[in-house]
């Protein structure tokens, strides 16, 4: 054991995490990439393992916008149906370009009267990934400025937030969001 310390101390290892090169996952496999998205030549600089978007050959036999957008005109016959995505493989989210609709999708859909959707289940999954905050905390001030909540002017209470200051969304400090809710 002294002596497998002694080489990774000298190659910087030890008390690290475990280098990159030892994953069998690439990079775009992983919850890092959905964080720290990384180009292919930056990720192989970084060490991680990389693999190419193989493209799909899927033969569409429906075109996105010719699906209905009431979920009561649509039958069942949709679930033989190869889907365009309506990204059509132009975005970074290793869009398939065609998907199909399931039965248990579908019934779903059709219990809480929404639309079928219209991307892939990778862009679906990519797009899901953008409306989570962002894993930083940031330095905010209360932004209330309400008359009746115990404090004159802007409220002067300091806390860390996932919201960045550049968002549009108003952040409150918990005692005056309670008193707006509540």
């Amino acid at each position: 054991m002294p002596e497998i310390i002694a080489q990774m101390e000298k190659r910087g290892e030890y008390g690290e995490f475990f280098p990159s090169w030892l994953s069998y996952f690439p990079y775009k496999a992983t919850a890092a990439y959905e964080f720290s998205p990384l180009n292919e030549e930056d990720a192989k600089k970084k060490g991680f393992l990389w693999y190419p978007t193989s493209k799909q050959n899927y033969q569409i036999t429906l075109k996105n916008k010719n699906i209905a957008d009431d979920i009561k005109d649509i039958g069942k016959g949709i679930l033989s149906e190869v889907i365009e995505c309506a990204h059509k493989e132009s975005c970074q989210h290793e869009c398939t370009g065609a998907f199909r609709i399931i039965e248990m999708e579908f019934d779903f859909c059709k219990r809480i009267n929404i639309s079928l959707p219209r991307l892939c289940t990778n862009c679906r999954h990519h797009e899901r990934l953008l409306l989570r905050n962002s894993p930083a905390f940031y330095h905010r001030q209360c932004m209330c400025d309400k008359q009746n909540h115990n404090h004159q002017g802007r409220c002067q209470t300091e806390f860390e937030t996932s919201y960045a200051p550049d968002r549009p969304e108003k952040i409150y400090c918990e005692s005056c969001y309670n008193k707006e809710v509540y």
